[in-house]
């Protein structure tokens, strides 16, 4: 049973974006290292919330303090990439097999958010699924049966919001769009701050809002992509 909650979870947090690495990602070197510095810039971020939460040993206890600083770390890293790939744009194209890449500035925003979103994924839940395989499970002595499941959920919405998320900020910044960078960091907390319901249970809670907001945010991102309705539309006809 534990196996199979283990698969199950595993499948359900890094299905799609794994999906999404195979269809859109491996074909192309290039696109694979922007999609490796991007994790890595994630990384540099986590390191630097980790400092600030070890610097400050009267607030190490409050979760609401770490990951504040966290998603603060993560935007100012995000807007980081976004000024790294602009000024090496011109040269990507150059040593890339795919010399379109970078025709639509946004393809490599929605790279670089995808090595976010994973980087992100990989850390949230790695241990969590660790613990899954046993000995034993949750929810018959103490503990919710729906601790496992709801870690997965939480963790492909918050790869698919980084991704979605990288979409619309470097749109914003290219179209000096204050509203768009505004939704990314508030619903960057927004998303978060809900995720502090779960040491109380109330999964119900956090799944719903946060998969609201990830409907808003990829519809937002496609719309910033330059897709439309009737562009939608034509591509769901060709594929069926």
């Amino acid at each position: 049973m534990t196996l199979a909650e283990f698969f199950s979870c595993s499948l359900l947090a890094y299905g799609a974006p794994l999906m999404m690495f195979a269809m859109t990602v491996a074909n192309d070197p290039v696109r694979i290292i922007i999609m490796i510095a991007a994790a890595f810039g994630w990384l540099l971020s986590f390191l630097c919330s980790s400092v600030v939460w070890y610097a400050v040993v009267p607030l190490r206890s409050y979760l609401a303090f770490g990951m504040t600083f966290a998603i603060i770390f993560q935007e100012f890293f995000r807007y980081g990439t976004y000024r790294l790939l602009r000024k090496t744009e011109a040269g990507l194209k150059e040593i890339s097999e795919n010399h379109d890449i970078g025709t639509n500035k946004l393809e490599m925003a929605y790279v670089s958010g995808l090595g976010f979103g994973t980087m992100s994924g990989a850390f949230a839940l790695v241990n969590v699924l660790a613990d899954s395989i046993g000995p034993g499970t949750l929810g018959l002595q103490s503990g919710s049966e729906y601790f496992f499941v709801t870690s997965a959920a939480m963790t492909l919405c918050m790869i698919l919001l980084n991704t979605f998320w990288s979409v619309i900020f470097f749109s914003g910044c290219d179209e000096k769009n204050y509203f768009k960078i505004t939704w990314v960091v508030g619903s960057h907390f927004f998303v978060s701050g809900l995720s502090l319901l779960n040491s109380r249970h109330v999964y119900a809670a956090t799944i719903i809002p946060s998969y609201i907001v990830l409907i808003v945010t990829a519809l937002t991102a496609y719309k910033s992509a330059g897709g439309t309705f009737q562009s939608f539309v034509q591509t769901f006809r060709r594929r069926t």
